[in-house]
């Protein structure tokens, strides 16, 4: 009996201890979790900012005591996919990854077509309509994403889906439709075109959508490494934009623009710089927090991005589109809510051998 008390004598302290190391190695994985959301929202919040604000700046502000604009949008795809392209084969060199095409090249070169007229026609817009119009604008792009995955992909999609895109879509349509009376910009008087700037943003939101869903279905057809990916896209789309300056003569006067403008050259640069690093932050996110906090920080990005142009551009906004951008970022973060709440159990447990189906994440 006195060795069994001395026993749990002895045992009776060491349940703290290691009770007080679960809860240290709870606080430090916490610390970690936070310091890598933290490093994911400041990369994606920082990288799309500057981003958002330079192509903004590139395309709607004149440069030079001439106030001459940069009109080649084109070769702002080129530069910016060489640098992701010359990144990614880095990346891919580093951690010893074959260079080897997965997917046959004309899939990739199917991507880069759209991605190229999906980037061209929202530097395009840029020209017509102001950027936070632009920006709500491409919160429209559920609707395209939805058909384009019924067609390519045969998903099917719930009533939920379809009410919160009519709703983004609403919103959209109030904040396009009854512009503020005037805009206060010096710099873009007689350029705005409201139809044909609209009209570029539909071609927008329609590449985009065949981009994003075509990309799935080649994840998912070849399991295609993202490095792999992005830099076949990348070539491709090198390739393609350079033909395309070729053809329509924009190569040398853009260059020439270049030389003329140092301060249009370093935009550029940086331009090209922080779109390739968002790259990257986007994949790094996706892969270690999932699809849904992607989602949440880039609502919120577009949110800060429409506020910071508004107050550095000085873009006016009516009533009306203050009740649209509510009306949308209000049901994009009620739909990131319910995503987020858990799903109930399933009843059964799927028989031996087999395996259920996948989440519709759309």
């Amino acid at each position: 009996m006195a060795d069994a008390a001395g026993v749990e004598a002895t045992a009776a302290p060491g349940l703290p201890v290691a009770a007080g190391r679960d809860r240290d190695k709870d606080k430090d994985d916490r610390r970690r979790w936070a310091a890598r959301c933290g490093f994911a929202v400041l990369g994606i919040m920082g990288t799309l900012l500057v981003y958002g604000v330079l192509q903004e700046k590139i395309m709607r502000i004149p440069y030079g005591a001439e106030k001459e604009f940069f009109r080649y949008s084109l070769f702002l795809v080129f530069c910016n996919r060489i640098t992701t392209s010359m990144v990614s084969g880095m990346v891919l060199l580093a951690r010893k990854k074959s260079l080897d095409p997965v997917a046959p090249l004309h899939k990739y070169g199917v991507v880069s077509i759209s991605n190229i007229l999906t980037t061209t026609c929202q530097y395009e817009a840029l020209k017509y309509v102001s950027f936070p119009v632009q920006t709500l604008a491409k919160c429209a792009k559920m609707i395209p994403v939805m058909i384009w995955g019924t067609i390519i992909m045969r998903k099917k999609y719930g009533g939920k889906d379809y009410f919160f895109a009519v709703i983004v879509t609403l919103g959209c349509s109030l904040f396009i439709l009854y512009p503020a009376s005037m805009d206060v910009s010096p710099f873009n008087k007689g350029r705005e075109s409201t139809i044909w700037g609209v009209s570029l943003m539909f071609g927008y939101l329609g590449f985009d959508g065949f981009t994003s869903t075509f990309q799935d279905k080649l994840f998912k057809g070849y399991g295609v490494e993202i490095h792999n990916q992005i830099f076949y896209t990348t070539m491709c789309s090198c390739l393609l934009s350079l033909t395309g300056l070729i053809v329509q003569n924009h190569l040398i006067p853009a260059v020439d623009f270049m030389f003329r403008h140092p301060d249009c050259f370093s935009d550029v640069i940086i331009l090209s710089s922080v779109a390739t690093a968002s790259q990257f932050f986007i994949s790094y996110t996706i892969q270690t927090f999932g699809a849904l906090t992607f989602a949440t920080i880039m609502t919120t990005r577009q949110l800060v991005s429409i506020l910071l142009s508004c107050v550095w551009f000085v873009h006016p906004l009516s009533w009306m589109q203050w009740v649209g951008a509510a009306i949308v970022f209000g049901a994009l973060y009620t739909k990131s809510f319910l995503r987020s709440k858990p799903q109930k159990p399933a009843v059964a447990s799927p028989p031996r051998g087999s395996s259920p189906n996948p989440p519709n994440n759309s």
